[in-house]
């Protein structure tokens, strides 16, 4: 237990120390986590703190069960209905061309179909946590395309939710055509009780998890996320999935913005653990097989990002450095490529996906800060006649999202 004990405290030690590091450069934490993982991991020289990664499954799973849960939480149904046509047009866009790109892209690399329906999921919807976080570090939250980019990635976030399901028949390892169309139609089943649960069972679910202490609080809110997410699984259905949906369940409570405060260390912890586990299972001697195929995967994203970005000015009738500041924003990819590849690393499909997944996001969670502090430069480079719209001035609406977020940022925030 004492050695245990110690070889986690290292990694969490060595995880927050690459991470602080990376920050004073502006770098995101997210491929900092995996790097930590890669230097102490089996497959590379030096120390070696777990020599068997599948130790950490179980508190790994904590972090992907609380990274979606606290999505969950968030997520709200203004928050998709608030941007109108205008926003389900834009992420329609930005969407259909990424999984579309990804699921061609997966099927000429060849691996297999369920592999590249995996590639489409991991390279189409972009990281919610390095966005937000750009957003503020950028000091981004008063311009005009900001409640855009917000809007498309909680779409991308109900998207994940909705893929998660039409994915279970792979990941859940069906071997006939009517296998896969009872998982899919289990897990369509499974989201559709707690959507109406959520919808309808707010006040039932409000009287088991609430309390006035926030220690109880905490308690009971943990259990149900672990119990939705436990009998998820047992059905068939993703853990990722029932956390997302319990989370859902719970933003429709009196307790929801509570919850989503207190959940935030859980989340940040676990996460990183997460992160972490993800790279200890990453041998760097796998990825020159990868290289190519991650390579054109990354040229495409970078290229399909400013097409979705000038398609989203012309929609919403913006400047041509909004197009560019909606393009390098929503570039980053992290936490549910990740998710996903874990998920089809444990259904048994090719193994190759995990390092081709881990290279995709090192460089785009890399990329797109670097990027998108350099929207300004990078947006003369976009013919003026590609978008039609004019920057509005200061204290003018913005398009679409979270309103809670936009307002409260001052003017000194535009950039």
């Amino acid at each position: 237990m004492g050695r245990e004990l110690i070889v986690l405290g290292l990694a969490f030690l060595l995880a927050g120390s690459l991470a602080r590091a990376g920050r004073h450069i502006g770098l995101p934490t997210i491929p900092l986590f995996m790097l930590a993982g890669m230097l102490v991991g089996p497959y590379t020289p030096g120390p070696v703190l777990f020599d068997h990664p599948e130790d950490l499954e179980l508190l790994a799973a904590f972090g992907l069960i609380f990274l979606l849960f606290y999505l969950g939480v968030e997520f709200s149904l203004d928050d998709l209905t608030g941007g109108g046509r205008k926003l389900l047009a834009t992420a329609g866009v930005y969407l259909l061309l990424n999984v579309g790109a990804g699921l061609a892209l997966g099927f000429a690399i060849g691996w297999g179909t369920e592999e590249a329906f995996v590639i489409a999921g991991a390279t189409g919807i972009s990281s919610s946590a390095i966005v937000t976080k750009l957003l503020v570090e950028l000091r981004r939250l008063a311009n005009p395309e900001t409640r855009l980019i917000l809007g498309i990635i909680v779409i991308e976030d109900l998207f994940l939710a909705l893929y998660l399901a039409a994915l279970a028949p792979v990941l859940g390892g069906a071997d006939t055509a009517g296998e896969a169309l009872v998982l899919f139609g289990r897990a369509l089943a499974f989201l559709v009780a707690l959507g109406l649960l959520a919808r309808f069972g707010s006040r039932w679910v409000s009287a088991l998890v609430a309390a006035r202490d926030d220690e109880l609080l905490v308690v009971l809110f943990v259990g149900f996320a672990f119990l939705v997410a436990g009998a998820a699984y047992q059905l068939g259905v993703s853990d990722a999935i029932g956390a997302f949906m319990a989370g859902l369940v719970l933003a429709g409570t009196t307790v929801a913005r509570r919850v989503e405060r207190l959940v935030l260390p859980l989340r940040d912890a676990f996460a990183a653990l997460f992160f972490f586990a993800f790279g200890l299972a990453i041998d760097p001697s796998d990825i020159g097989a990868v290289l190519g195929p991650a390579t054109a995967a990354i040229a495409v994203s970078v290229v399909l990002a400013v097409v979705a970005g000038i398609v989203a000015a012309r929609i919403n009738g913006l400047d041509r450095l909004a197009a560019s500041n909606v393009a390098f924003s929503v570039l980053a990819r992290g936490e549910f490529a990740l998710i996903l590849v874990a998920l089809a690393t444990a259904a048994g499909l090719d193994e190759r996906l995990t390092p081709f997944v881990a290279l995709y996001v090192l460089v785009l969670a890399v990329a797109s800060p670097v990027l998108a502090s350099r929207s300004r430069v990078l947006a003369r480079l976009v013919p003026t006649l590609l978008v039609s719209g004019r920057r509005p001035p200061d204290g003018e609406p913005a398009q679409a999202g979270r309103p809670d977020e936009v307002m409260a940022a001052t003017p000194e925030d535009r950039s």
